[in-house]
């Protein structure tokens, strides 16, 4: 469960960061706090790497961080940013399958432990009518 439970705060995580993302600095100023806070300490890092400093908006051009990303990403301008866009929803997709699937996933089990239980009330039943009947035998 321990696994589950950080790859859905991964996933929802990763989502909430595209959302704000869409909605201004003010509510990525807001992110960054909840990210630093100990709440979410033990989620994988993976998600915070979008919050690097210095990389300006996605698809203005080479940043800080090395790798430029291509050379459209590296020129920057409207094809740079129309690039990151499609990147963004490339993975807003991605991580909506993925989130899907994993639902999917937790549904199926979720349905095979109420089978294994009601197996196992069906056994219980059944032991105690032997019990019972060998109380009766005595």
């Amino acid at each position: 469960w321990g696994h589950i439970a950080s790859v859905c705060c991964l996933l929802l995580l990763s989502l909430v960061v595209v959302k704000a993302a869409e909605n201004g600095a003010a509510k990525m100023s807001a992110l960054r706090k909840i990210l630093s806070s100990r709440l979410i300490s033990n989620v994988p890092v993976m998600s915070q790497v979008r919050f690097a400093g210095g990389l300006g908006e996605p698809g203005s051009g080479a940043g800080k961080g090395g790798g430029s990303g291509g050379s459209i990403r590296e020129a920057g301008g409207s094809m740079g940013k129309r690039e990151a866009a499609f990147e963004e929803e490339y993975f807003y997709k991605q991580q909506k399958e993925q989130l899907k699937k994993l639902k999917s996933d937790l549904n199926d089990e979720i349905g095979f432990h109420e089978e294994q239980i009601k197996r196992h009330q069906e056994a219980i039943t059944r032991h105690k009518q032997r019990v019972n009947d060998l109380d009766k035998d005595n």
